[in-house]
Formats: C-alpha cells, sequence, structure tokens
C-alpha cells in the first residue's frame, strides 16, 4: 500500500510541474515607441511588473546615465513586494532602481546594483536607444492595449 501512495504522489507531483512551469513563465508584452520606431519588451508576471503595467500607457522623457542606461523617473513608486534585493543588469534590460524611483532601460551590461529590480527584457532594438542623444521621449504602452501604434 505504501508503493502504491507513493507511485500516486510522484505521479500528481510530476502532473503539477508543467502547471507550475507555465505560472512561472508567464510574461507580459509591452511597446516602447520612440524615434519613429515601435520596440517591444516581454515582462515576467511579478508583482512590481504588474505594478509597472498599471502605469500605462505612460510618456516619459528618457535621458543617458553613466553611458550605460537611459533613465527616466516614474510618477509614483512602484510595489518592491517579493522583489529581490537586486540584479546584475544586462544589455536590453528593463529595471526599477527602488532607491531613486526611476525606470532603467540598459544598453550596457553593469555591476550588480542593490535596489535594481528587473522588469523584463527588450525583444530587440536596443542599438536605437543606446544611439539616442539629450534627452527623448518615449510612449510605453500594453502590447494588448487598444491604442494604436503609428
Amino acid at each position: 500500500m505504501k508503493r502504491i501512495t507513493f507511485i500516486l504522489g510522484v505521479a500528481a507531483a510530476a502532473l503539477a510541474l508543467p502547471a507550475q512551469a507555465n505560472a512561472q513563465k508567464a510574461t507580459m508584452k509591452i511597446h516602447l515607441k520612440t524615434g519613429g520606431k515601435v520596440l517591444t519588451a516581454t515582462l515576467p508576471d511579478t508583482p512590481t511588473s504588474r505594478d509597472f503595467l498599471s502605469l500605462l500607457p505612460l510618456k516619459l522623457r528618457l535621458k543617458d546615465y553613466a553611458r550605460t542606461e537611459k533613465i527616466s523617473d516614474l510618477p509614483r513608486r512602484l510595489s518592491i513586494k517579493d522583489a529581490p534585493a537586486g540584479h546584475t543588469p544586462v544589455i536590453g534590460d528593463l529595471a526599477y532602481y527602488a532607491p531613486w524611483g526611476n525606470l532603467a532601460i540598459f544598453y550596457q551590461g553593469a555591476s550588480h546594483a542593490p535596489g535594481l529590480i528587473k522588469l523584463g527584457q527588450l525583444d530587440g532594438g536596443i542599438e536605437h536607444l543606446a544611439a539616442m542623444n539629450g534627452e527623448f521621449e518615449v510612449e510605453l504602452l500594453r502590447a494588448d492595449a487598444k491604442q494604436p501604434i503609428k
């Protein structure tokens, strides 16, 4: 009887794994519109990413910071519930820097930063943002939004 219970337990756990994996892989898409281009980013389903999505649609003015990232203040602080203590950004990362309350889009990798929370990853086009000089406007929209992308 113990053997049957063990086998049923293993089978139940194996059936639950795909559902858990799919839940962990749930993602959301956003569009970033700037300089005549539309870029797409993928965000994991996390409390901080969901809070960021609640701000959209949003227009921001990005500027260069440390020849590594484009940054802009957000209209309010985001939830950091269940967020890691820090992140080591790579090229294409969208991140929230909790100590300053700003959005960062990395076009260069950087060292680990406490308080940096990854929001998502650009699907491509980082070279377009990296080449933008001075301050410039970016419009952020949910990919599933009804607003037209021009």
